[in-house]
């Protein structure tokens, strides 16, 4: 049990309360089978051996795919395209990072980026990419902030360059910088926040950055700009800034732009940047991302809000469902499994819900669609981690985690304090059976994903982290305030090579 680090922390818990656990990560049985083929000890003292042995499992698991899509699919499970990783949950199905470092340990590289963004890093293959906001130029007056209850805001006073970055995997050297929009912003937003706080996503071929306001982009592998959108200036509550991440699926892309004007949620398609779609909100601002769910028959989109969480047709942009409970300043992302979605918010007031989205139709507030819901201990910036049936969050961005199982909300054991860390942005993610959660001061928690968790790792470096970590193979991706830091053993290496 994880003793002074992660105390378990009872009080007003009304009764202990049962549910399951395990300490695979894998949800998916057809994962869990793959994943087994990988069953063997990394930590080989000789880096040609290791790429062998992963050459080899990668040419039998390649054979156990009957098409094109399943085979692409699995390189999908391999990478990090999008900040909440490849099942869109947190978790790193085939992950195995590193448990222990610092700046003198397990520290691969270390680079120094430009500018400032809160975005996270995504991985395909070789690369790396990541967005920042670059101010440059003289000393304006600055941008008069005009939005009601303005509070705590940075004050704009030089133009900015907005760039889109692609990083050598192997040794952080930075193969190109793409400078996408050059503008003196209209706001600074909230002194916590950047610029760039959209992550990036890839589906393979392309890089999409949003930057909200001030656009979205396509670029290549080379970094060349292949198409551009401007989706017209946004006013963020208090202006406190845009934040919202694309998402992917099947050639189209969703963005959400919930702000205090016109809110709408749009769909374009990813080769031409051409508007497939595009739905009115009835919303205020928010900074949550679409989630993207399959369940057999269709694709939806569920973008949660105050007003409504709300299920569009991800080919028509028809709402298919929608569910109210949460509150003002939605900020985490849903997560979804076997047709349960769980949504949640804290604010002015707290709120999660867990929604059975099979067959769900119109407006199902209070239905018996609502499995449960719960007002304590819910998350305000930090989206939640879903492993298995069991769904992690933290109260608020405190150090105070929570585990409920999806299907009933039980509690199996916690909630736990986390000790040695707090005030944290970044979103926790999960591989190899481990818990990695990391706070703005520069250090990351390790546990492990047990009925009852157990200590692994308490990490410091030296920067700041809002950045969501990217999990890929044997390395974590940490991006700071300052540096872009590329965690792994000092002993491996297994960084595939550019495709041309």
């Amino acid at each position: 049990m994880l003793c002074a680090v992660l105390e378990s922390d009872s009080r007003n818990v009304a009764a202990a309360q049962t549910g399951t656990g395990s300490a695979t990560i894998l949800h998916q049985t057809s994962q869990a089978v793959l994943a087994g083929l990988f069953a063997y000890d990394f930590k080989v003292t000789s880096i040609m051996a290791h790429r062998f042995l992963t050459c080899i499992c990668c040419l039998v698991l390649a054979s156990t795919f009957a098409t094109a899509g399943d085979a692409q699919d699995f390189v999908r499970l391999q990478n990090w395209a999008e900040w909440r990783g490849p099942l869109r949950t947190g978790v790193a199905p085939f992950a195995d990072p590193p448990v222990e470092w610092n700046e003198k340990k397990n520290i691969r590289w270390k680079v120094q980026m430009p500018g400032l963004g809160h975005s996270s890093p995504i991985v395909w293959q070789d690369s790396v990419f990541l967005t920042t906001a670059v101010p440059y130029g003289p000393q304006l007056d600055p941008v008069p902030v005009t939005a009601p209850g303005a509070h705590d805001n940075v004050a704009v006073t030089q133009k900015h360059r907005f760039v889109v970055i692609c990083i050598n995997r192997t040794d952080g050297t930075i193969r190109w910088q793409t400078v996408v929009n050059d503008i003196l912003p209209h706001e600074g937003g909230h002194d916590t926040g950047s610029l760039a706080s959209a992550s990036p996503i890839t589906d393979g071929q392309r890089v999409y950055a949003h930057f909200g306001s001030y656009g979205l982009y396509a670029l290549n592998f080379d970094g060349r700009l292949l198409w551009k959108r401007d989706p017209g200036k946004m006013q963020s509550k208090h202006a406190h800034g845009e934040g919202s991440s694309p998402s992917f699926h099947n050639g189209t892309l969703v963005i959400n732009a919930d702000h205090e004007g016109q809110s709408f949620i749009e769909a374009i398609d990813a080769a031409t940047g051409i508007t497939k779609w595009k739905r009115n909100r009835a919303e205020v601002t928010s900074w949550t991302s679409p989630l993207i769910v399959e369940d057999g028959t269709r694709a939806q989109v569920v973008m949660a809000g105050t007003d409504r969480v709300r299920a569009y047709d991800l080919e028509t942009g028809d709402v298919l469902w929608k569910c109210g409970g949460l509150s003002a300043n939605v900020v985490a992302t849903p997560v979804a499994a076997d047709g349960i979605l769980i949504a949640a918010s804290s604010y002015d007031t707290r709120a999660m819900l867990a929604i059975n989205m099979n067959g769900a139709v119109g407006d199902i507030t209070g239905s018996e669609h609502l499995l449960w819901s719960t007002t304590q201990r819910t998350p305000y910036v930090p989206s939640m981690l879903l492993v298995e049936e069991q769904v992690y969050c933290l109260r608020h961005y405190q150090n105070i985690l929570s585990r409920r199982h999806i299907r009933t909300g039980a509690e199996s054991a916690g909630p736990f304090r986390l000790s040695g860390i707090q005030d944290i942005y970044a979103s926790p993610v999960a591989a190899k059976g481990r818990i990695y959660i990391t706070d703005l001061n520069g250090r990351t928690l390790v546990f492990t994903h047990d009925d009852q968790p157990e200590y692994l790792a308490l990490n410091p470096l030296d920067d700041s982290f809002a950045a969501t970590p990217a999990l890929v193979g044997q390395e974590l991706f940490l991006r700071g305030r300052q540096f872009l830091y590329c965690v792994a053993n000092s002993d491996i290496s297994d960084v595939p090579q550019k495709h041309e």
